[in-house]
């Protein structure tokens, strides 16, 4: 057990010598005080204390008022207090002023030492128990990537990859974070050869023998509760990964209780003008493209890829037969947010409100372009860190709280996630071929196939052709495309930003959430 620097004020403090004896047998240095005012004198003369043990009711300056003072002074030090009372209105005022812990008198030594474990120790021991408790998974989590056959096998390994990859982030343990990247990249290749094998199989079956998918969500997810008489808001985060919500959802918590979690599959590319519009379709894009061509743009065209999500979403109503009136609104800055929780009272009017949410993907290409934000969200966990930052101080976050005052059901979701790519890939294309670089869509692409996912037979995904033999090819894991001329500023320049498009565990599993108000 680690030394720990104890300050401990009582105004008995002279019975009380056994205990600190026993402290001190065990390796801690205990410095003492018999009130409330030297124990300030004492905090402000050495400062290092590691916990302070602090009697409830002394003479003069009592427990209460010199946890306060401390506390104003030293907010970051964990402070005890002991008390003979267990009187309600006490305890309410000891925890407001924001105790760490409490004991009842009489104390014991064992009681002591175990506030000092889990106090002054219980980071140490945690991320001990943390490294260790995954180094134990680690064997468990690559078998189960040698044995996944099944979409289902794919998001219980990527739900446990996660799940590890948040634990050992609380614990602030680095030690594990190269064998950690190590297992998800193994996962990433399997679960290419994956897709590969089986994606353009999924789109003549029935859902019980496919994953759900882009354009199965509002039939299957979100009109269901309107059919029950719900008054429905669906909040779609563009570029959400799994990780990133996780990370949201203990703030949520706070109002909104949760009926059920899923991930879905996103089609491919997983890119907003594919995913997005499919979502809000009920359809795969060439059947977006047959049905609606003025709704459509193919890559190379000009204009915005997603005008048009409110039209096809009544369209995709009207084909299922809903007479439902919906809001829709797209936010996509700081302004617009504030007027929709102003708003709040309109969008009751409507039995389904639909808000696009554009953070997130704001911020991914922030960090391609801008210095100061590369360096902000430097990894997926500092990534993760910056987005709750945004939503605890967005307007996002009033409008849900709102929206729980209202008792109105939430659907949280995403139309893609995003992977921070780190490998180049040559592809050499014509002027047509699109621009993105997890994906490339055109008629002259040169590529080395065992590199990437092609599809030579684009109908066979529902994905529209541009040219009779245009093909698509999607990076897989964190590679990405680049072009051999001016090869080393375009690497140096992309390498390392957050991207999307292609076939990867964080692009293509996303979230739909299901939350009712508490």
């Amino acid at each position: 057990m680690k030394s720990a620097k104890i300050l401990w004020a009582d105004d008995e403090i002279d019975l009380l010598m056994p205990h600190v004896l026993f402290l001190e047998a065990k390796g801690h240095k205990v410095v003492t005080a018999n009130s409330g005012d030297s124990a300030i004198e004492l905090i402000n003369k050495y400062h290092n204390f590691d916990i302070i043990f602090l009697d409830e009711n002394m003479p003069g300056l009592s427990g209460l008022e010199t946890l306060s003072i401390i506390k104003s002074k030293y907010p970051t030090i964990p402070i005890v207090m002991i008390t003979k009372s267990e009187e309600e209105d006490i305890m309410d005022e000891a925890i407001g002023s924001k105790i760490t812990d409490y004991l009842i008198k009489p104390v014991n030594p064992k009681q002591i030492l175990l506030s000092i474990k889990k106090n002054v120790e219980q980071k140490r021991l945690i991320t001990e128990k943390t490294t260790s408790d995954y180094q134990m998974a680690f064997g468990k989590i690559g078998m189960q990537i040698n044995d996944s056959y099944s979409y289902d096998d794919w998001v219980e390994v990527y739900k446990k990859i996660i799940f590890w990859e948040l634990e050992l982030d609380r614990s602030n343990d680095r030690t594990m974070d190269e064998v950690l990247k190590m297992q998800k990249n193994e996962a990433n290749k399997s679960f290419a050869k994956f897709i590969k094998a089986n994606y353009t199989s999924w789109f003549d079956k029935d859902l019980s023998e496919r994953p759900l998918l882009s354009p199965d969500i509002f039939k299957h997810k979100i009109l269901p509760s309107i059919d029950n008489g719900e008054q429905v808001c669906v909040i779609l985060i563009d570029n959400l990964r799994y990780d990133q919500w996780k990370t949201l959802q203990p703030s949520i918590r706070e109002f909104y209780q949760l009926d059920e979690e899923q991930l879905f599959y996103s089609i491919l590319p997983t890119a907003t003008q594919y995913s997005r519009n499919a979502m809000f379709a009920g359809l795969m894009p060439s059947e977006i493209e047959k049905l609606y061509p003025q709704l459509w743009l193919n890559d190379e065209e000009e204009g915005g890829k997603n005008m048009h999500e409110e039209e096809l979403l009544q369209k995709q109503l009207k084909r299922l037969g809903k007479n439902i009136d919906f809001n829709y609104n797209k936010i996509t800055n700081l302004k617009a947010g504030k007027k929709l929780v102003e708003n709040i009272p309109h969008l009751l009017n409507k039995q389904l409100n639909v808000v696009v949410v554009n953070f997130v993907d704001m911020l991914s290409h922030a960090r391609t372009e801008m210095e100061m934000i590369r360096e902000l969200a430097g990894d997926d966990s500092a990534y993760r860190s910056i987005t709750l930052s945004w939503f605890e101080h967005s307007p996002l976050k009033d409008f849900l709280k709102e929206l729980a005052d209202k008792k109105i059901k939430v659907v949280i979701t995403t139309d893609h996630g995003t992977i921070r790519v780190s490998n180049p890939v040559k592809v050499i294309g014509d002027k047509k071929t699109s621009t993105n670089l997890r994906y490339k869509q055109g008629k002259n692409l040169s590529y080395k196939a065992k590199e990437v996912f092609e599809l030579t037979k684009p109908k066979q995904a529902y994905l529209p052709l541009t040219n009779v033999s245009s093909s698509y090819i999607f990076s897989i894991g964190d590679d990405f495309f680049a072009y051999p001329n001016n090869y080393n500023y375009y690497v140096n320049y992309y390498k390392d930003t957050f991207q999307h498009g292609g076939v990867s565990l964080e692009e293509m599993l996303i979230p739909v959430i299901s939350l009712s108000p508490k």
